[in-house]
């Protein structure tokens, strides 16, 4: 029996631009060399960084709240979590040009709130075949 490897998936990741899913698992299958263990770890620290950083980015300084998204942006890649690098980088955009921030925040808030279902989602779905991300 050929147990899978991350070099079977013969597969590029997805670009921000097509990727339809909150979290694309083939680019996380890749980053975490298929260990379900090390991605249900990952992903359990990105629900949470998302959620913590986002909180203080909605009383932080524009220039603190540049810097909280490029961090949050290299975590997103890390995972596969394409809508929230889009959206950060969005709003380091609008930080640099001086630009509002209210539509980048609120793509941030709709792709968190997206990537935090589709973990729990995982989570639920990997509980039920005994696998436990």
């Amino acid at each position: 029996m050929h147990k899978l490897s991350v070099w079977d998936l013969d597969v590029p990741p997805a670009s921000p631009t097509i990727a339809t899913e909150p979290i694309d698992r083939v680019h996380l299958f890749r980053m975490t060399l298929g260990d379900a263990r090390l991605q249900a770890e990952v992903l359990a620290l990105f629900d949470q960084q998302i959620e913590l950083l986002v909180g203080r980015m909605d009383t932080a300084p524009p220039a603190v709240v540049a810097t909280l998204a490029h961090t949050l942006k290299g975590s997103a890649r890390g995972v596969g979590a394409w809508a929230v690098v889009e959206a950060t980088d969005a709003i380091e955009t609008a930080v640099a040009a001086g630009a509002t921030l209210s539509g980048p925040m609120a793509a941030l808030a709709q792709a968190g709130a997206a990537v935090h279902a589709a973990i729990a989602r995982m989570r639920q779905s990997e509980a039920g075949e005994g696998t436990g991300l």
